[in-house]
């Protein structure tokens, strides 16, 4: 069962916290390693990650009126 939204959320903020500016290239060097090992699956959740890492540093969007 693939991990849902709001676990990958998490696992996001989590990784951001622990590596900082590192956080993103070392999730795409995850990507490539889980590649190298044809796991496929692996390599999809650490593209979520990104993804997700992509959206935590946006600044909320303003109301309309």
């Amino acid at each position: 069962m693939p991990p849902s939204d709001l676990d990958i959320q998490h696992s996001a903020y989590r990784w951001l916290q622990i590596h900082g500016d590192q956080a993103v290239a070392k999730a795409r060097a995850n990507v490539e390693e889980r590649r190298r090992k044809r796991d496929s699956e692996g390599a999809d959740f650490w593209l979520r990650i990104i993804a997700a890492i992509g959206t935590l540093g946006e600044p909320p969007t303003a109301a309309r009126h």
